[in-house]
């Protein structure tokens, strides 16, 4: 596994919370990732994790309609340890107005008031500049109280110097809202950007 030195023993899925009265209530911290559909957040996760499926991947977009936590580094009693939350995909046009809807109110919810959460990680296609659902959702957290940090997935896609280029235009239109937030090239494919997430949750949350 790379990355930091948080070093990922052992994972597991352990249930999906659909409502608010579904999420843990042990205390753990929870980091959570969340992005459009589609953007590529299951096989990133499964990257960081150091995994190959645990993270379900898709061919249809949206599927994931829950917040699904997954268990990490407990020790054999079940105890400690923290977890990762993957958040339904947002502005998926298949899915149902009124099911997209419960998945916005219960993603901003979650994000701006849940106790646990440790830090966001705000995945963007690095190919593509925010889209109106990826500003919506940096205005509802701006100056929320949990750390907030942009991965730009699928860096893979791109030379070199078109992911220096995609960075700086994002810091850009980031500072025209306001905003200095820490951004973070990332690809699966090519197994870039876990040390740096990793080292960022370190350092921002009570994770070691």
């Amino acid at each position: 596994m790379a990355g930091g030195s948080v070093k990922i023993r052992n994972v597991e899925f352990v249930r999906s919370a659909g409502t608010w009265a579904q999420l843990p209530e042990d205390g753990r911290v929870e980091l959570a990732f969340v992005g459009r559909s589609n953007v590529g957040k299951s096989s990133l996760l499964n990257y960081l994790i150091g995994r190959k499926a645990l993270a379900r991947t898709s061919n249809t977009p949206g599927k994931t309609a829950t917040l699904n936590f997954y268990l990490t580094n407990a020790n054999e009693r079940g105890d400690g340890g923290f977890y990762l939350v993957d958040l339904p995909g947002y502005g998926y046009a298949k899915v149902a107005k009124t099911q997209r809807a419960k998945w916005v109110q219960l993603i901003g919810r979650y994000v701006t008031e849940r106790e646990e959460l440790g830090v966001v990680f705000h995945l963007i296609d690095s190919r593509h500049p925010p889209t109106t659902l990826d500003e919506e959702l940096l205005d509802l957290l701006r100056g929320g109280p949990v750390p907030y940090i942009i991965l730009l997935t699928k860096a893979d896609k791109l030379g070199k110097n078109q992911q220096r280029s995609r960075v700086a235009q994002l810091k850009k239109r980031l500072a025209k809202m306001g905003l200095d937030l820490p951004v973070v090239l990332t690809s699966a494919e090519k197994k870039q950007g876990a040390a740096e997430v990793w080292q960022w949750v370190e350092l921002l949350t009570s994770v070691k």
